[in-house]
């Protein structure tokens, strides 16, 4: 089993940045894709960022040039940078966890609400 929990959500105003935190229970880049997600009101999630054990990254085309996605093997922690934020982002935002070998074996965080308002 693994248990992963954001944080780092928040209010910030329309051009400002925020750093999001995903903490998994123990080490497993080495066997797991990590991603970010993002659901808004009425909307579909989304994927947001995600990279893969050897360091390969993917973005959605709304956040490509304002949001990074990064790791910590040693605190076994994700990152997503997001910098320029928009109303737009305005959504709750999970941490992924799939499987390379069996690709059912996924595990979610439980979000982190971040507001970009003025």
């Amino acid at each position: 089993q693994v248990q992963l929990v954001e944080s780092g959500g928040g209010l910030v105003q329309p051009g400002g940045s925020l750093n999001l935190s995903c903490a998994a229970s123990r080490n497993i880049f080495s066997g797991y894709i990590m991603g970010w997600y993002r659901q808004a009101p009425g909307k579909q999630r989304e994927l947001v960022a995600s990279i893969t054990r050897r360091g390969n990254t993917n973005y959605g085309d709304s956040v490509k040039g304002r949001f990074t996605i990064s790791r910590d093997s040693v605190k076994n922690t994700v990152y997503l940078q997001m910098n320029t934020l928009k109303p737009e982002d305005t959504a709750v935002y999970y941490c992924n966890a799939r499987s390379v070998i069996i690709m059912s074996d996924n595990y979610w965080g439980q979000g982190t609400q971040v507001t970009v308002s003025s």
